[in-house]
């Protein structure tokens, strides 16, 4: 029985790690593709290249007219840190709100919260694109920042009213009797245990945003204001010849700050996820 379970447990890790393989390919053909010579790309079918070049990457750092990589970098590391800023404090205001505070209409106005995550987003495009171009806000990044410091996302108000929820009240009460106010038990109680929470709304954010190409494509239309999914969109050109090298090489680095910020809070991702709030 003993050798029985053995067998089973290496069949069955056997096969996790084969499974994981094949998820992994397109990943590693991107990695390595992007160290081939644009003429080996599609017609070199092995994985390992036969030729390596780091040309790719220096080509595709010159960016676009003038303007580098760096910049295209730059820009969507601005947009994306300032989301998560504004996404970490106006949601878990919004959270706390609804979480402890009691007021009228309470649980209508957190129903049609709750409404707004079912909306698609393609729904309140129009209306939300005339809006911001009667503010002058096209080509700015104010229609992708801004929403965020008003508690846009509703999904992460949701995740911190469950997280808060499963926070013993007794807390509040002892801060209450210690002369505490809202602002001081949000503060001083309710925003250290929140930690896990507010990681994961980070990391959400973060990827996101930085992933984002659909709203930056519809907003920013001066190069200087790309963002690397724009400026890796820009790479490519259907009528004409296309740097694929350049392209893919873009696209590794690309991936790296999402893989960095990822694996470094992956333990506080988790927690966040799978946590009562109890401690």
């Amino acid at each position: 029985m003993g050798q029985k379970a053995s067998m089973l447990r290496i069949g069955k890790h056997t096969l996790i790690i084969i499974l994981g393989l094949l998820m992994l390919y397109p990943v590693l053909w991107l990695l390595f593709s992007s160290f081939k010579p644009n003429q080996l790309i599609f017609s070199d079918t092995s994985l390992w290249p036969k030729e390596w070049t780091l040309s790719n990457y220096a080509n595709g750092w010159k960016g676009l007219q003038g303007i580098s990589f760096g910049t295209f970098f730059a820009n969507s590391a601005q947009i994306s840190i300032a989301s998560v800023l504004g996404n970490i404090v106006t949601c878990s205001l919004a959270a706390f709100a609804f979480a402890r505070l009691e007021f009228r209409f309470k649980k209508l106005w957190f129903s049609l919260m709750l409404v707004t995550i079912m909306l698609p987003y393609h729904v309140t495009l129009v209306p939300q694109y005339t809006m911001y171009n009667y503010f002058h806000w096209i080509n700015t990044y104010y229609p992708l920042i801004i929403p965020k410091w008003l508690a846009h996302d509703s999904f992460f108000i949701l995740l911190m009213v469950q997280f808060i929820r499963g926070l013993p009240k007794e807390l509040d009460e002892s801060a209450t009797i210690d002369g505490c106010g809202y602002g001081q038990i949000y503060l001083r109680i309710i925003l250290p245990l929140l930690l896990p929470a507010l990681i994961t709304t980070a990391i959400f954010t973060f990827i996101w945003t930085w992933d984002d190409f659909f709203s930056q494509m519809i907003y920013l239309n001066n190069i200087k204001l790309f963002t690397v999914q724009l400026g890796i969109r820009s790479l490519f050109d259907p009528s004409g010849q296309s740097d694929w090298g350049a392209l893919l090489a873009m696209s590794v680095l690309s991936l790296l700050p999402i893989m960095t910020i990822f694996f470094s809070f992956q333990r506080y991702f988790v927690e966040g996820i799978s946590t009562t709030g109890i401690k």
